[in-house]
């Protein structure tokens, strides 16, 4: 169910408790009165006190609450009310000794202070309340209202976050795929022209496969793969490169291009032109987990190399904190026998926060 459609089914149901507490207010009258006969102008008459408590409500619950008493003037707000369920009270204690004459043959209308002001006052706080309670409701709808905006908000600065990384990655790897294709051409002019139709696969997977939000894990293994295809083509025969997929549900889906920074990052670093060097790469998936474990020989580029500039890995880092907050473990850094490792796991089955990719 979509937030809106969960947002709106909530205000129907506040919709029908209102209705449904107003029409036990007006129609109480009538459980009073059972037995003892009450005609059409009578019960309206009498209704007078009820309608007066709804015109407070609402007079602080659309009104008074929200343009007073959230906006800071709270003795305006106090002022008002204060007045208002006097005059009311007032007014209903003289109204329903009026409708008692009009329609009890014999009723005498006692007018005494004392009488008169506890009368009064009984209506004047029934009102009060009705009037604090109108407050409270306005205040909490606000809060709630504030909040759903609040979240919207973050969720919308987050997707436009994330849509910016996304349109960074594709910049970023086609740099470093162009530079190795442009090394290819000095050497080898026919693996060159073979690694432009790696990459022009690769590329039909970034121009339209990796649109959505989310691909397969299958897509997801096979624009991996066919990067790791590419990049074996200038890669000295020595190195051993193992990429290995263990699948049980191939089709689960996850955020698009992911992983491909730190394979990038796994060939930067894990090659020497002079030393054995090696690159694993495994991803599993269930439908509850997908692991990225990537393990490659160390070989730390020198000061002087400033390609890349680190800019994937902070991708990777902001893209897992925005695509799944609290549904994944990264683990990375040199391992004791001089290699170095970087493993993800990401949960699937826990619930999906507010943020939405889409």
């Amino acid at each position: 169910m979509s937030k809106s459609s969960y947002f709106d089914i909530n205000k129907h149901i506040a919709g029908a408790c209102h209705m449904a507490f107003w029409a036990f207010l007006f129609f109480s009258p009538l459980t009073f009165w059972r037995g003892m006969g009450i005609t059409l102008p009578h019960y309206l008459m009498i209704c007078m006190q009820p309608l007066t408590t709804l015109f407070v409500f609402y007079l602080n619950y659309v009104v008074l609450a929200p343009k007073l008493f959230v906006a800071g003037k709270h003795r305006y707000d106090l002022l008002i009310n204060v007045i208002l369920v006097l005059v009311l009270g007032f007014f209903l204690h003289h109204w329903m000794n009026m409708t008692n004459e009009i329609f009890m043959p014999g009723f005498k209308a006692n007018y005494g202070v004392i009488n008169t002001f506890s009368y009064i006052l009984r209506d004047s706080l029934n009102l009060g309340i009705f009037a604090g309670g109108a407050t409270a409701l306005a205040l909490a709808r606000r809060w709630v209202t504030t909040d759903q905006k609040l979240k919207a908000t973050e969720a919308a600065r987050a997707k436009a976050e994330l849509s910016n990384l996304r349109n960074q990655i594709n910049p970023h790897f086609l740099l470093n795929t162009l530079n190795n294709i442009y090394a290819l051409t000095t050497f080898d002019p026919a693996k060159a022209q073979e690694a432009i139709q790696e990459l022009s696969k690769m590329l039909r997977h970034i121009l339209y496969d990796y649109q959505q939000p989310t691909v397969t894990l299958k897509d997801e293994i096979e624009f991996l793969q066919n990067y790791v295809n590419l990049m074996r083509i200038r890669l000295p025969e020595s190195v051993d490169v193992q990429f290995k997929t263990e699948l049980a549900n191939p089709d689960v889906e996850i955020a698009p291009m992911l992983f491909i920074s730190l394979v990038e990052n796994a060939i930067k670093h894990g090659v020497s032109p002079s030393e054995p060097s090696f690159i694993h790469v495994s991803i599993e998936g269930t439908e509850d987990l997908v692991i990225c474990d990537i393990r490659n020989s160390n070989h730390p580029k020198t000061a002087s190399d400033h390609s890349g500039h680190g800019i994937g890995l902070s991708q990777v880092q902001r893209r897992l904190d925005l695509s799944y907050p609290e549904r994944y473990q990264w683990e990375y850094g040199p391992t004791n026998d001089g290699a170095y490792h970087s493993r993800i796991v990401i949960d699937l089955k826990k619930e999906k926060q507010y943020i939405s990719n889409s």
